[in-house]
């Protein structure tokens, strides 16, 4: 199984075109140490030849042109992808809007819960995906699904579950209630495999924290991809940046008793990768001290490009 990141930066990425934070500064100069990414995303193969990606971040069409094996090929049709499939973890803006570089009436298939696929449905922007090219499917929860393209199966079966998150910013309760309208199905977990292979591993770019129920079904996992929004729950007050935690929008934090880091310590999971990480997170600067932290302990911090085999 061909695992990329496509992309591995929160919203905005990185350096985010409006900000001018050191992180943000130093990557736009070139500084060594800084390097920029685009909003998160990975792609998943049996085969290396049909795709599935998983999430389709605002900066898709920029992914597919850094990576060729996405690419359109010179000896297919006049118009070909070997991306076959979508799947989509959360309705966020940095999760789906990338959908609408996938139209020109290439056929593929979008596989979400019924949440996300309602989302869809509700945004007449959407319908540029012509239904008669792209199917939409429903994700059931805790039930393994082989993802197929238009041609049949990829190779590639995923079971989603449910985790501690919140509802996507611009569809909160506009009254402010409890969980600010956040529903089942509003952030999803997936089990990845590849039957023929019997290899799996786990995609969560968003989570609130590690409840027992995550933690039992992660434990002793070959791989996991997990969101690494903030390194602090209050980095981006203290930065000026924005008048929200890390638990208000629905993030858990790298570091601190109730973090990602201590989370996941007694969890035996053999390889643990940081994706969906916020432009204010110190881990971005190769040489910080948070950095070097979070490698002691164990960790990766995702980059664009970074390529996994199982």
């Amino acid at each position: 199984m061909y695992i990329r990141i496509l992309g591995s930066a929160a919203g905005g990425g990185f350096p985010q075109w409006n900000c001018s934070c050191q992180n943000c500064s130093s990557a736009r100069a070139g500084r060594p140490g800084f390097r920029p990414r685009t909003q998160t995303s990975i792609a998943v193969s049996a085969d290396g030849d049909s795709w599935a990606i998983f999430n389709a971040s605002p900066d898709l069409r920029q992914q597919i042109n850094e990576n060729p094996a996405l690419g359109s090929k010179a000896d297919g049709r006049l118009r070909n992808s070997p991306i076959k499939a979508a799947v989509i973890t959360g309705g966020d803006i940095d999760f789906i809007a990338g959908l609408l570089h996938l139209r020109e009436l290439e056929p593929f298939t979008v596989y979400a819960s019924r949440r996300v696929l309602d989302t869809l449905a509700a945004n007449s922007v959407f319908n540029v995906l012509d239904g008669k090219a792209v199917g939409r499917r429903e994700l059931p929860f805790d039930k393994p699904v082989d993802i197929e393209g238009p041609a049949g199966p990829l190779g590639i079966r995923v079971e989603c579950f449910d985790v501690p998150g919140k509802v996507a910013l611009y569809l909160e309760d506009a009254a402010g209630g409890p969980g600010f309208g956040t529903h089942k199905g509003d952030t999803i977990g997936l089990k990845i495999s590849a039957p023929a292979s019997g290899k799996h591993f786990f995609y969560i770019p968003g989570c609130a924290r590690v409840d027992a129920p995550l933690a039992s079904r992660i434990q002793g996992a070959p791989l996991v991809f997990f969101d690494g929004t903030l390194f602090t729950d209050d980095e981006m007050l203290k930065q000026g940046l924005m008048p929200k935690t890390g638990a208000r929008m629905g993030h858990m934090s790298m570091s601190g008793p109730d973090g990602t880091i201590t989370a996941f310590e007694r969890l035996g999971v053999a390889r643990k990768i940081f994706v969906h990480i916020n432009n204010s997170n110190p881990v971005l600067d190769d040489n910080s001290p948070e950095r070097k932290a979070v490698e002691a302990a164990g960790w990766t911090v995702g980059e664009d490009g970074m390529e996994v085999r199982l």
